[in-house]
């Protein structure tokens, strides 16, 4: 997936592996803690450890969304990330954020002062 995003010209400014807390995981799907199948995506991404990316580029939220593709891999178009890699709705492989403002607070959620470059 990295080589992906650099060969497409992001510069990529932040990369950490990571497990996801419980209260990271509350504040990132804060629109689904209460749906009553929040436990399962909660088991799921606690699993194993994820890899956030802080990527930065001309149009990068448009562009990282069309080359993630939708949510749902199973509808998703082979040659993007979830087509290629993704398994289900939940199993998708990959988050993109879908707005300036929310992948801003997303820096903040998964990386800590000083974890950014540049």
């Amino acid at each position: 997936m990295l080589k992906r995003f650099e060969e497409a010209g992001f510069d990529v400014f932040g990369v950490k592996m990571m497990r996801l807390s419980d209260e990271i995981l509350r504040e990132h799907y804060s629109h689904l803690a209460d749906k009553p199948f929040f436990p399962e995506i909660q088991g799921f991404m606690q699993s194993s450890p994820v890899v956030a990316l802080a990527m930065r580029g001309e149009n990068a939220i448009t562009r990282v969304r069309d080359m993630v593709g939708p949510t749902d891999s199973t509808v998703a178009e082979k040659g993007t990330i979830r087509g290629d890699f993704g398994q289900d709705k939940m199993k998708n492989v990959v988050h993109a954020s879908d707005s300036v403002e929310n992948g801003q607070a997303e820096l903040k959620r998964f990386f800590a002062e000083g974890e950014l470059h540049g």
